[in-house]
């Protein structure tokens, strides 16, 4: 054990002495390498969706619209925003306190250093790609351990980078075993971006905290779809059909429960009818073996309390439908990646907002209804993004952070606030000013200097401040 972590303090120390030369380029040179590298990655589509596991079903169509297409949005986003975004603030004299006269302060926002990137197995090029092309835009190094059966995807998307021009000491790509996830956690890095399941992320801040490193954590969702009485229920099944088949159903933000607001009888039906037909017609999905036995007590646990299962397990998955569900069932508060949907009825919007609250996860959710009225609920509820009349789609935006609450995490990935994350704020402020009376010892006349001072800035009338500001000049005299 001793000798491993020798190792990993001499590897590391390379990364940090390349790392230290790149933060010195200006930005530009290194958003050119990301440029170059996009360009590169490009012509690589058959490459990435041939290099994608097995396990995660889906078509090439599929990882090119859902991995690729971001990705390059993504890079380009950077190249175009990132030197902005990470651009020295300089504080005008608007708002410095009367007593910091002759200072001046600039924000400087730099790189951690040794970025530590723990990616998922369900994305494994979109995800940790778009965060590694953030760290290094920032000036980081990167060690990136890839997920489950993401190592050649990882190294595909490395060499692309490589090619490009980024120094090969800058970015290390590991391999996928949970045995290297422990021992790059062990190593000294500087911050931590993991994308996984809220347990795993348990044992990630266990580690962190112990050594005190900062970390994002994208965990698990079980996102709800609220439809409203002015909903499109063609649009809600189309949608929602889309957000349960998209990669084997294997997605964070999957639709897994469906609050349907203030519903008829018939209305409940039609929609139930819906998502049945859409669902049958859906391709099957592989469950492994410990998904389905939890779904497979989920289920039985749920029908035990009176939901109704409109389908069932088999060796090829198609989505099931579970309706008549209770938000304190555990099926509708669980992270699972399966093609399940619960629907769960609600009469009114406090009780749509307690359901929702009872569910431990609050990444992402989906609101179908008038606009209007959408917004307003859009604003009460507690998640990281609010959709309206649509599922998944628009966190592919690059412009915009995306973040968890609750249990399915904290922190941001992509956006302004993604690249932000990859950087702490360092702050230079500079003396100006001549006088040395700032170091005196104090005495009683500065006491009535600094009550004077006091007042003539915070006192509410402007007969109090006028009164505060003669009684500090008089002070100021005194210690002449």
């Amino acid at each position: 054990m001793d000798e491993v972590v020798k190792v990993d303090v001499v590897r590391l120390s390379s990364l940090r002495e390349t790392q230290r030369t790149w933060a010195a380029l200006p930005i530009q040179q290194r958003l050119t390498v990301l440029q170059r590298a996009r360009f590169a990655m490009s012509g690589m589509a058959d490459a990435f969706s041939n290099a994608i596991p097995s396990h995660l079903w889906r078509t090439p169509a599929d990882t090119r619209v859902a991995e690729v297409l971001p990705l390059l949005a993504a890079c380009r986003f950077l190249e175009q925003q990132a030197e902005k975004i990470l651009r020295v603030r300089r504080l005008s004299r608007r708002g410095l306190p009367f007593l910091l006269t002759g200072i001046s302060s600039e924000i400087q926002r730099v790189p951690y250093g040794v970025v530590l990137i723990l990616g998922p197995a369900n994305y494994p090029l979109f995800l940790p790609g778009v965060q590694t092309l953030q760290a290094l835009a920032a000036g980081n190094a990167v060690v990136l351990k890839p997920g489950s059966g993401g190592a050649p995807i990882a190294r595909l998307f490395a060499e692309a980078l490589y090619v490009a021009g980024l120094p090969r000491g800058l970015l290390e790509v590991t391999d996928d075993s949970i045995a290297v996830a422990e021992e790059v956690l062990r190593s000294p890095v500087d911050k931590v971006i993991f994308t996984g399941s809220a347990l795993n992320a348990r044992k990630i801040l266990r580690v962190c905290a112990e050594k005190i490193i900062p970390c994002v954590v994208e965990a698990s969702g079980c996102d709800a779809v609220v439809v409203l009485p002015s909903a499109d229920l063609n649009r809600v099944v189309k949608a929602v059909t889309f957000g349960i088949r998209l990669n084997g159903s294997a997605t964070c933000m999957a639709p897994r429960r469906v609050l349907l607001v203030n519903a008829s009888e018939d209305r409940k039906k039609m929609l139930v009818s819906m998502l049945s037909k859409e669902f049958d017609e859906c391709r099957p999905t592989h469950l492994d073996e410990i998904t389905r036995e939890n779904l497979r007590e989920m289920l039985y646990e749920a029908e035990l309390l009176g939901a109704r299962e409109h389908g069932s397990l088999t060796s090829d998955q198609r989505p099931i439908l579970v309706t008549e569900v209770k938000s304190e069932m555990r099926l509708a508060q669980a992270d699972l990646f399966a093609p399940v949907l619960s629907i769960i009825d609600v009469s009114s919007e406090t009780e749509l907002l307690a359901a929702q609250e009872a569910c431990p996860f609050a990444l992402t959710a989906s609101v179908f209804g008038r606009e209007e009225e959408a917004r307003r609920l859009a604003a009460a509820l507690n998640v990281g993004t609010v959709l309206i009349n649509d599922v998944i789609i628009g966190t592919a935006d690059p412009r915009v952070p995306f973040g968890g609450r609750r249990e399915s995490g904290f922190g941001t990935t992509r956006g302004s606030e993604g690249l932000l994350e990859m950087t702490v704020a360092k702050v230079i402020t500079v003396q100006r000013g001549k006088s040395l009376r700032t170091y005196e010892v104090m005495g009683e006349q500065h006491r009535e200097l600094f009550n004077g001072i006091i007042q003539a800035s915070h006192a509410q009338t402007i007969s109090q401040r006028c009164h505060g500001f003669a009684k500090a000049v008089r002070a100021a005299v005194a210690l002449r």
